[in-house]
Parts: structure tokens; sequence; C-alpha cells
């Protein structure tokens, strides 16, 4: 198997169970991920996220259509000021426990996996955001974190993040 990066889209955040998730898209397919997939795997979302602590109820999702049956959906949430924890599911992969190989059917992922190396690009950006917008000011920024992005383009890009829209 020969390597090569995949496409990053970077859609705007959404509001799920009383957090705000930024998202990132990961594909090889230029037509992005199917919306039935991508609802499906939003559905799932609030089962990943952690009881809120205090922290600013921030999250990113990495959403990954594979180039198989596979779809993956990563949430990282910040938690006890500077933790990410992490929750995942799979949908379409038998390997991984999955009953079908429908990509819509997801299931919380079971293993201590945090992700593959399409995935992993977003967590670097976002770990610097949250010190620029959160950590590092005397008032923290949620809004100005929200707005600090991963540009889209392809997941071994180095794309500084977006200006706030």
């Amino acid at each position: 198997m020969t390597f090569a990066e995949k496409l990053l889209t970077v859609p705007p955040p959404i509001e799920v169970a009383g957090r705000w998730i930024k998202r990132y898209h990961v594909t090889a397919d230029p037509a992005g991920i199917a919306p039935e997939v991508e609802e499906a795997a939003y559905a799932m979302l609030p089962k990943l996220l952690p009881e809120a602590d205090g922290t600013p109820p921030a999250t990113f999702v990495v959403l990954h259509r594979g180039g198989d049956d596979g779809a993956y959906l990563n949430a990282y949430s910040w938690v006890w000021d500077n933790v990410l924890h992490f929750g995942g599911a799979t949908a379409g992969q038998p390997v991984l426990g999955c009953p079908d190989r429908d990509p819509t059917h997801f299931i919380t992922l079971d293993r201590p996996w945090i992700g593959c190396v399409w995935e992993l690009p977003p967590v670097l950006h976002e770990r610097d955001a949250w010190v620029r917008h959160v950590l590092a000011p005397s008032v923290p920024d949620l809004d100005g974190y929200l707005a600090d992005r991963l540009r889209g383009g392809t997941t071994g890009g180095r794309g500084v993040g977006l200006p706030a829209s």
C-alpha cells in the first residue's frame, strides 16, 4: 500500500448536548462524506461526550470515511481544564466489532486507540488553539477558540488557523 494524504474539510462548529463541537472531516473522496454517514455519526456523538466539569464546553471531532466501508468518529473533549477526553465510534468495520458493513451503523469503539495518521493532524492544531485562547489569556475566550480552526486541504498540510468569521 502506497501512502497518500487524504482530503480535510472543516465544516463550521455545531452545538451538541451543551458542548460546542469543532468539526474535521477526512476522506479520499472529493465529494466528501455522504450526508447519511455524517448524520449517523453526529447522532452518535452525545454517547461519546463527557459530563460537564467546569471546563469551557468544547470538543473537536474527526469524522473519517475510510477507503472501504469503514467510518470512524473520534471525539476529543476538553476536561479538567487542560486534558483531552477521548470517545470513539466506528461503523462498517466488522474487524472492530461492527455487526455489518453499513457505514451509518455506528457503535462505540472499545479499543484505546485515539486516531490514525490521517486523523491526528487536528489534534496538534487544537492543542495549540486551546492554549492560545483558553489557557494563556487571563479570561478564557471560547469564541476565539471555536473560530480558530485548522485550514482545509489535505491531512498533511500545515495550515494555520482560520480567521474568525
